[in-house]
C-alpha cells in the first residue's frame, strides 16, 4: 500500500536523529590523566629552562600552572567519574567562583601571617568556610534538584578546589618575591609542597561541608540549617584552623621538647619566630607530621560520608 504524496514537487525526507544532541558538551574519558601529565610536563620543562636561563619571564607561567594543575585535574576526575549528570556548566562555575575567593583568601591570610595568634586562625577559619557554603548555595539556588551527598561532595570540592587554587597561586608569589628578586628555589619548594597537599586541603574541607549542606535539602531547593550543617561547618572550621596553625603547633612543642626560649610565643600576636640552629628536623618532622594527621582526618570523615549513601541516590 503506498502513500499519497503532498501536492507539489517531491521533497526528499532527511532522518532526524536518533537521539537529541547533548545540551552541554561532554568530556572524553581519561581527559583528566592527560591534563595530569601534559600540565605536569609542561610545569616541568618551564621550570627547567626558568632555572637554566635564569630568565623570570616563565615565573607567571609556573605560578598559575603549578597552583591550577591540581584543582583542574581533579574536577575532571569528579566530573568523569561521579559528576557527568551534574553537567560542565555548574563545575565550572564551582570552580570560578571558588577561585574568585580565593583570590580575596590569598590576601585574608597574608594579613594572618603577619599577625598571627590562635584567635585570628579560628576566626579566620570560620568565615573562609561559612562564604564557601554561602558561595555554595548561591550558585544552588537555580538547581533545586542537586541535592544529596555525592553531589555535595563533588561540587564543594570542586569549589574549594578552584578556592586553593588561586590562594596558593598568591602565597607561592609572596615566597617567590622578596627585596632580593624572585627566589626560584623557594618557589619550586612551595609548588611541589602546596601541589601535593592541595587535595587536603581547602577541597577536602569544602566537600565535607558540601555533604552536610545538600544532605538535607529539601524537595522544593530551600536549604535546612541543621545541627549535621552546623557540626560540619564547625568541624571543617577546626581542621582549617590547625591546618593554618601548624607552623606555630610545631614551634611550642620544639620547644617544650628542648626545653630552650624561643623568644616569643609561636602563637602570640606577631610573626612567628624561627627555629633555633639545631632544631630545624625536629620541626620538620612536627610541622609536617600535623599537616599529615589533619589530611587523614579530613580524608576519613569525606570517605565516611561517602559510604553512608553508597548507591549515590537523592541526584539528578
Amino acid at each position: 500500500m503506498t502513500q499519497n504524496q503532498p501536492p507539489g514537487p517531491p521533497r526528499a525526507r532527511i532522518p532526524g536523529p536518533q537521539q537529541p544532541p547533548p545540551s552541554y558538551a561532554r568530556i572524553p574519558a581519561g581527559l583528566w590523566k592527560r591534563c595530569l601529565g601534559g600540565g605536569l610536563a609542561l610545569w616541568t620543562l618551564s621550570a627547567a629552562v626558568t632555572y637554566a636561563t635564569d630568565d623570570v619571564t616563565a615565573l607567571p607561567t609556573l605560578i598559575l600552572l603549578g597552583s591550577f594543575l591540581t584543582p583542574v585535574a581533579f574536577t575532571l576526575w569528579a566530573y568523569e567519574r561521579h559528576g557527568r549528570d551534574l553537567g560542565t556548566t555548574l563545575l565550572l562555575g564551582c570552580l570560578l567562583t571558588g577561585g574568585a575567593l580565593g583570590a580575596l583568601g590569598a590576601s585574608v591570610t597574608a594579613y594572618q601571617l603577619t599577625r598571627s595568634s590562635l584567635w585570628l586562625y579560628v576566626g579566620s577559619a570560620l568565615a573562609e568556610e561559612a562564604v564557601k557554603l554561602g558561595a555554595l548555595a548561591y550558585l544552588l539556588r537555580r538547581h533545586p534538584r542537586v541535592r544529596g551527598p555525592r553531589a555535595g561532595l563533588v561540587l564543594g570540592a570542586t569549589l574549594g578546589f578552584g578556592f586553593a587554587a588561586l590562594e596558593g597561586a598568591g602565597h607561592v608569589f609572596d615566597a617567590a618575591v622578596s627585596l632580593q628578586g624572585a627566589d626560584l628555589r623557594t618557589l619550586l619548594e612551595t609548588e611541589i609542597l602546596r601541589g601535593a597537599l592541595a587535595p587536603f586541603g581547602q577541597g577536602l574541607w569544602t566537600a565535607v561541608a558540601g555533604a552536610a549542606l545538600l544532605a538535607r535539602r529539601r524537595p522544593d531547593g530551600r536549604f535546612r540549617l541543621t545541627a549535621r550543617l552546623t557540626g560540619a561547618w564547625l568541624g571543617v572550621s577546626l581542621l582549617h584552623a590547625l591546618w593554618d596553625s601548624t607552623r606555630g603547633i610545631a614551634l611550642w612543642l620544639v620547644a617544650r621538647l628542648s626545653r630552650t626560649a624561643l623568644g616569643a610565643a609561636p602563637l602570640a600576636p606577631g610573626r612567628a619566630p624561627r627555629p633555633a640552629a639545631g632544631q630545624d628536623h625536629l620541626f620538620t618532622l612536627f610541622s609536617v607530621g600535623g599537616l599529615l594527621l589533619l589530611a587523614l582526618a579530613g580524608a576519613a570523615w569525606a570517605r565516611s560520608l561517602a559510604h553512608r549513601d553508597p548507591a549515590w541516590r537523592n541526584t539528578p
